[in-house]
Formats: C-alpha cells, structure tokens, sequence
C-alpha cells in the first residue's frame, strides 16, 4: 500500500509539473488562441458530448483557428475553409501523419487509415482505390455479413472506436489502458479475423475464378504475387478486410437516413425529388449507376446531407511532423490537428439559412465534395481523402433513390405532431441518436 502511495503522489507531482511547464511554454509558443486550460485535464470539460457542436461555440469566440489543451495533448483546431485550405492542401504534407487511437493497437500497423505517408501507404491505397472499391468487388462476403453476429462484432468495433479514451489525451498513461479500451478492441479483431480466416481458407481450398472476382478474391491474388511491394501478409489482409466493413458500415446508411429525416420534414423537397426520378426513371422502377448525373436534384439533396450531417463531423485527427508557422501562429511538432466540417457546414457566411435544409443552394453553386471545394469536405482532402469516396457516394444516391422509386413515405401521427427527433449522437460516424420511424407503403 505504502508503495502505491508513493507511486500515485510521484506521478500527480509529475502531472502537475508537465502543466505549469505546459503553461508556461503556452504563454512563449505563439499558439493559436483558445481557452485557457485547467490543471490536468485542460480544457477537456468544455467537449461535451456532442465536441463538434462545443468546438464551433468555441470557435466563434476564439476564431476559426484555435488551440486548446486536451488533457496533456496541444490540439489545433480549423473552422472554416481558409483555415482548412492550410492544413488539407498548402501544407498537406507536414499533416498527412494521422493521430492514431491508442485503441487501435496492432491494427493500426497495417491500416489504411492510419499508416504514415510512404510507399507501403501509397501502394495499399492504389489497391483499394482501383480494385476493390466498386459494387461488384464489395460483394464478397455477402452471407458473412448477413450473420448476426458478424454485425454485432461490426457495431462493438465502431462504438469502441469512438470511445473516449484518456490514453489519446494522457499519452504517458497508455502503457496502463486505464479504460480497458486497447483490450477490448484487440478481443473483437481477434474475432473479426476468426471470421475473415474462415472465409479465406475456403476460398482457398475450393480455388478461385481466373478472371474478376469479388475483392477477396483479387486480395488474394494479389497476395501471391512475388513482386507485391504491399505487403498483403495475413495481418495486412485481416486489417484491410476490417477497414473495408468498419468504415463503410455506418456512413453510407447514416448519411440516408439523415436525408430520410430531412426530406420527411420537408415535403416540398420530397415531392420534387420523386418527380424527378420519375421523369428520369420512369416505369423501369430500378436506376442505374450512370442515371445519377440525370438527377440533379438527387444530387442536391446529397450535397444539402453532407452539409448539415457530415458522415465524420471533425475527420480522422492529423498531427504534425515538424514545427511550422500557419497564419502567423507557431504549430508544435506533435501537435493534434482537428478539421471541424460540421462547423464549416453551419456556417452563416457561407451557406444563408445554414441551419435549414434547401437542398436548391447546390443547384445554383457549383460546389463539390471531392476535395477541392472546402466548403464541403466531408471525405476530407489532400492526399488522406477517403479512396473510399466514390463508391459511398454511388450507393448513398443509389440506395435513397430506390427507397423513393419503390416506396411512398408517410411518418406515425405521433410523430408528425411532434416533429422528428434529430438528436445526433457522436461516433466515428454522426448517426441519429434514435433512428428514423417512418411508414412505407408499395408504389
């Protein structure tokens, strides 16, 4: 016991002597403003639950580039398009490292979204992008995926990794995983990767076909090349197979599920988007891929999605490799760097009416979500924009289009009278806090 004492008041002596130093070097580094931090835990109190809401209230006080001390981390955080545009594009390369969750363990080694810049990162990347990033390549596992427990493991992955956890804000307690997060999360990849197992040896053992295939079946081949500069070695397969069903899990039906939401509490909207897919459609009552750039409209109301429920309202966290100057303020080596596009989003300057959903403002500008317009990045930008995007967005026009083709929508009378609920809840993707009740009857 005595020794446990000993150990806790050496380590709050030590605690205590990393904030005054911290707030003494705050005062001579040139930091963006921000508030001013507490003892220890900094300014972790004013997050909230909902941080991306708390950090735009910030913002408007502090300004659209700010500091603030997380626990023991030094973050910066960007809230509009100006200041985004220095981090995602003119000094894309000191930021394109990730801040990488300590949950994350092991996994983060071989993961897409997670490895530093380099050749290994580049030729994953190139992978996913041009071989398995299409409808016909993500059909691979179709049966796996409709088993409840492989959807359980999905979910507990995605909820764990958006988890608080003290070890991203206290780096030096990591070590102890006070929280049990690391633990956790390395018990359900272990599980993932059982199921992922599985299914490769049967692949293997019943062969594959020589040309095309789903994505297991082209990582596979891949794998066996002598001259694969990727590295595809059982753990980099097991990782990519979790980045590929983790991070497409949530985003694609959240985002339609939003726009169900907003399109149900706007029934002038509803009504011309079906008309439009009516036109365009017809009695075929099935849309295809190439149709979406017919549907103007459709496209719109994506948009219009987007910017008022960005699938990850503050992206993944980039760091800084070297110290470097942006907009006259000193940005540390280490430094966490947060890009806040659901602030972006609501902006009033930007977008008149920020908080209404008028899905016409995109018909009348000509903004895109690819990166280069940072108004509206909800994949992110520069060289870490999502390879995933294309796809995502091919099945979130494609999916809402099918609900409106073959379906007439109506909401409950108890709901209609008290109006939808549209509380989000904070993740690694913004969901609604309690989803969408809705009636559908065949058309």
């Amino acid at each position: 016991m005595a020794a446990l004492l000993l150990w806790l008041s050496w380590l709050l002596l030590s605690l205590l002597s990393i904030y005054l130093l911290d707030l003494l070097a705050h005062s001579r580094r040139c930091l963006p403003p921000g508030p001013r931090p507490l003892p220890l835990i900094g300014s972790l109190h004013l997050l909230g639950d909902l941080p991306h809401r708390s950090l735009a209230g910030l913002a408007k006080t502090y300004g659209p580039l700010m500091s603030l001390r997380l626990g023991a981390v030094t973050t910066v955080v960007a809230s509009s398009p100006e200041v985004a545009r220095e981090f995602l594009q003119k000094h894309d390369a000191v930021f394109a490292t990730r801040s990488t969750p300590d949950a994350t363990g092991d996994h983060a080694r071989n993961s897409v979204a997670w490895l530093p810049p380099g050749p290994r990162w580049r030729e994953l990347r190139k992978i996913m992008a041009t071989e398995l990033f299409s409808t016909r390549r993500l059909d691979a596992l179709h049966e796996l995926r409709q088993e409840k427990e492989f959807q359980r493991l999905i979910t507990d992955v995605m909820e764990a990794v958006g988890s608080p956890n003290l070890s991203d804000f206290f780096p030096a307690l990591a070590a102890v995983d006070l929280q049990g997060w690391r633990r956790r999360l390395s018990g359900l990849f272990a599980r993932l990767h059982r199921l992922f197992d599985a299914e490769m040896d049967h692949r293997r053992l019943h062969g594959m076909k020589e040309k095309d295939g789903d994505f297991l079946e082209v990582l596979l081949r891949l794998a066996a090349r002598d001259d694969d500069t990727a590295r595809l070695d059982g753990d980099t397969l097991r990782s990519l197979f979790t980045d590929l069903f983790t991070a497409g899990s949530d985003t694609s039906s959240s985002t339609v599920e939003w726009a169900m939401a907003e399109l149900l509490q706007n029934p002038i909207s509803m009504a011309k988007l079906c008309d439009e897919l009516r036109r365009v459609v017809g009695s075929r009552r099935r849309i295809e891929e190439s149709e979406i750039g017919q549907l103007p409209y459709l496209q719109a109301v994506i948009k219009e999605t987007f910017r008022l429920h960005s699938p990850a309202p503050l992206l993944l966290p980039r760091q800084a490799t070297r110290t470097i100057q942006i907009m006259g303020y000193t940005i540390p080596k280490g430094t966490r760097v947060l890009i806040n596009v659901w602030a972006m989003g609501r902006d009033e300057d930007i977008w008149p009416e920020a908080g209404k959903f008028i899905p016409e403002r995109f018909l009348e500008r000509t903004i895109d979500y690819k990166g280069g317009d940072l108004e509206l990045i909800p994949f992110g930008a520069g060289r870490r924009i999502c390879p995933g995007m294309p796809l995502a967005v091919r099945m979130v026009h494609v999916l809402l289009a099918s609900l409106l083709i073959h379906f007439k929508w109506r909401l409950p009378a108890e709901v209609e009278g008290n109006r939808i609920d549209m509380t989000e809840k904070f993740g690694v993707t913004l969901a609604k806090a309690n989803h969408l009740c809705a009636m559908a009857a065949p058309t």
